[in-house]
C-alpha cells in the first residue's frame, strides 16, 4: 500500500472543489466573469421521491479531482436495490452538473444549505415533493460500480485509466490482477483493457497528508488483450 500511495502522489490532483471541507481552494468562475463561488461541502445525502418505490436514499460525494460518486438505494421492502455510479462534475454560479460515463447529465442547484435536484433539462421540477440533499459528513460510497479502463502494472505500481472519464487512478492491487495482467500483456509493460467492478476510496498521502483517490477492486476483473477504450 505504501508504494501505491507514493505512486498516487505523483499523479497529482486534476482540479479542486471550491470550499471542500471549508478549504479556500481556487474557485471556479462564471464564464466571462470573476465572481467567486460560495464554498460547499463534499458529501450530501437525502431521500428523493420515486415513481415506483417508497423513495431513493441518495448519497453524493464530490471529489476534489473533479469526479463524483453516487450511491442510490431504492426503497422497495424486500426488493430494495442499491446502485453505484460515478463521473465528472462541473460547477457554475447557478448549477452543479454531473456527467456520467455514458454522457448523461444530472443537474442540481444550491438552495439555502441544500442541493436541489433539477429536471433532466436543468429546469426546476414542478412538484411539491422535496428533491433535496442535505450536507453531511461522510466518506466515499463503497457500492461496487462497473468500471472499464486501461490497466498497467509496472515497477510494483498499478494504474487504471478510466475509459469514460479519462481519470487516472492508482489501484489497491491484488495478486489476481497482477497475474491476469501478466498473462494478458505477456509480461510486457503495456496497458491492457480491464473490465472490473470496484469502488473508490480516499487514502492520505504519506508525505503531504493530502487525501488521494484510488480504485479498490471488488472482484477479479477481466482483461481483454488487444482491445482499447474505443473498441
Amino acid at each position: 500500500m505504501k508504494k501505491l500511495l507514493l505512486a498516487a502522489a505523483a499523479l497529482g490532483m486534476l482540479c479542486a472543489l471550491p470550499g471542500c471541507n471549508n478549504r479556500s481552494d481556487e474557485p471556479l468562475q462564471k464564464v466571462g466573469q470573476q465572481e467567486k463561488l460560495q464554498p460547499m461541502p463534499q458529501s450530501w445525502r437525502g431521500v428523493v421521491p420515486c415513481a415506483d418505490c417508497e423513495g431513493i436514499e441518495t448519497s453524493l460525494f464530490l471529489n476534489k479531482d473533479g469526479t463524483w460518486v453516487m450511491n442510490e438505494h431504492y426503497l422497495k421492502g424486500a426488493k430494495s436495490a442499491t446502485f453505484g455510479s460515478w463521473g465528472r462534475w462541473a460547477r457554475t454560479a447557478e448549477k452543479l452538473v454531473l456527467t456520467d460515463g455514458r454522457g448523461e447529465k444530472r443537474y442540481y442547484r444550491v438552495k439555502g444549505d441544500r442541493l436541489e435536484m433539477l429536471a433532466r433539462d436543468g429546469s426546476p421540477i414542478p412538484s411539491s415533493n422535496r428533491y433535496t440533499l442535505a450536507p453531511v459528513k461522510a466518506s466515499l460510497p463503497t457500492t461496487p460500480m462497473a468500471m472499464r479502463g486501461m490497466y498497467i502494472y509496472y515497477a510494483d505500481v498499478a494504474i487504471f485509466t478510466d475509459c469514460a472519464t479519462g481519470v487516472r487512478l492508482p489501484v489497491d492491487n491484488t495478486i489476481a490482477l497482477e497475474e491476469g495482467y501478466a498473462a494478458a500483456s505477456r509480461s510486457s509493460a503495456k496497458p491492457v483493457l480491464l473490465v472490473i467492478k470496484g469502488h473508490l476510496a480516499l487514502e492520505p498521502n504519506p508525505d503531504s497528508g493530502a487525501m488521494e483517490t484510488l480504485l479498490v477492486p471488488d472482484g477479479r476483473g477481466e482483461f481483454q488483450a488487444g482491445k482499447a477504450c474505443a473498441d
